[in-house]
């Protein structure tokens, strides 16, 4: 047993060894030595800023990546790597994404694209082999996976709706495998697999309808056909779909010279059966459906590589952001998935519990802070009514004072005339 496990173990470590990392970027202070920003959209205005930060929470202050910065722009850098095919090995594309400003419409994924990329000029219609990631825009959340195959572009016809939404970092896999094959991972879990040729239309049909076969003109294909022998009732048609209301009484109050001649008011009739139609049998010429013939597609050819990028070279962002706050760290391009797993432990999973409590301190701090607000307001609401209902009962009072002293003057005036009418 021991032997055995020994033999795992130096298997392990020969392939680890013998694997090629392509490309591998945490973006340290030198970044932008490696990364060109497009000239895309810059003539115009609409061309946004890339800044260098961990964010506003985080698991490791010194891990930092780049961060789109402005709303409403278009964002558009890559970096170039030696040019390598993936032939006879796995191609492995991973990188992480941290949505701080609540993504609700703007795309997180990344594209690799061929060597001979035109740096300054990347962007939304430039040449790319594979574009994967994350894409949000209201109801809609999908993980793309895009595939350029003789030129064209292809999506994948699988619906990955696994897109995580939250504010925290999330690490985005992608798997392509030699055997056609393909995984895509989040957060380490695999979300969605399957095989190119099934999952992706790169392949023409491999039958398709004879063009020379057609539907024969006395083809029948009704099921059923009206009964015959069923005939309409006798009078059918003499039954009106309403009558008149026989409850129905004239206003006493009704003036033919003001309101016209009276009509009594119409209602359903019960003895109605609608529009008379016959009842239906089976087609005794029927003969089912007819299904068209099917030849094989001259144009299909069996791709065993529809794996194979024989010149990837450059990685890059295109992007266009409605709320900006992305920041995108941690890329890695190797044929190796034990090595993008260590890397991923060494950087994304080794942050994400402090990151996570970061984020969790700092929302509760935020919760604090508006609780202490609104009580506050409250606090200001309820004394701002304690000083409108004293001031309205001040004044009440007042008005009561007042009307006290304009009786007794009324009283002395009185008095007053009684005195000089007992004196006169």
């Amino acid at each position: 047993m021991r032997l055995l496990l020994c033999l795992i173990f130096l298997v392990f470590v020969f392939n680890f060894a013998l694997s090629k990392v392509h490309f591998k970027d945490t973006f340290d202070n030198d970044w932008e030595s490696r990364w060109v920003v497009s000239d895309w959209h810059k003539e115009d205005g609409k061309s946004g800023k890339l800044v260098h930060t961990a964010g506003k929470w985080f698991g490791d202050e010194n891990q930092k990546g780049i961060q789109t910065s402005e709303d409403a722009r278009f964002y558009a850098v890559s970096a170039k790597f030696p040019s390598f095919s993936n032939k006879g090995k796995d191609l492995v594309l991973q990188y992480t994404v941290k949505n701080e400003q609540k993504v609700d419409c703007g795309g997180s994924y990344i594209k690799l694209l061929p060597s001979k990329l035109d740096q300054s000029s990347f962007d939304g219609e430039s040449e790319y082999s594979i574009m994967f990631g994350p894409d949000v825009c209201g109801a809609s959340k999908r993980v793309h996976v895009i595939l350029n195959y003789k030129g064209k572009n292809h999506l994948i016809k699988k619906e990955i709706n696994k897109v995580e939404t939250d504010q925290l970092t999330h690490q985005y896999t992608l798997v392509i495998s030699p055997d056609n094959t393909y995984k895509v991972l989040v957060d380490n879990k695999e979300i969605q697999s399957g095989n190119l040729a099934d999952d992706w239309e790169l392949l023409p049909p491999k039958q398709i309808k004879d063009p020379k076969q057609s539907k024969p003109v006395d083809w029948v294909d009704v099921k059923e056909i009206d009964d015959p022998e069923d005939v309409k009732p006798a009078g059918h048609d003499d039954i009106p779909a309403s009558i008149v209301d026989p409850e129905a009484v004239k206003p006493e109050d009704w003036n033919e010279e003001d309101d016209g001649e009276w009509e009594a008011p119409t209602i359903a009739n019960p003895d109605y059966k609608g529009e008379w139609k016959a009842k239906k049998i089976a087609n005794p010429e029927y003969k089912g459906e007819w299904v068209h013939p099917l030849i094989d597609n001259p144009e299909y050819a069996e791709d065993n590589e529809l794996y194979l990028f024989n010149d990837l070279g450059a990685i890059g962002f295109e992007l266009w952001q409605v709320k900006s706050g992305s920041i995108f760290n941690n890329m890695i391009v190797t044929d190796s998935v034990d090595e993008a797993k260590d890397f991923s432990e060494k950087t994304f999973v080794a942050n994400q519990e402090a990151e996570k409590k970061m984020f969790d301190d700092l929302e509760a701090a935020k919760a604090e802070e508006r609780k202490k607000a609104d009580e506050k307001l409250a606090a200001e609401k309820a004394a701002e009514k304690a000083a409108e209902e004293a001031d309205e009962e001040e004044e009440v009072a007042d008005e009561e004072d007042l009307v006290k002293t304009d009786d007794k003057k009324e009283e002395v005036k009185k008095s007053t005339k009684k005195v000089d009418h007992d004196e006169l």
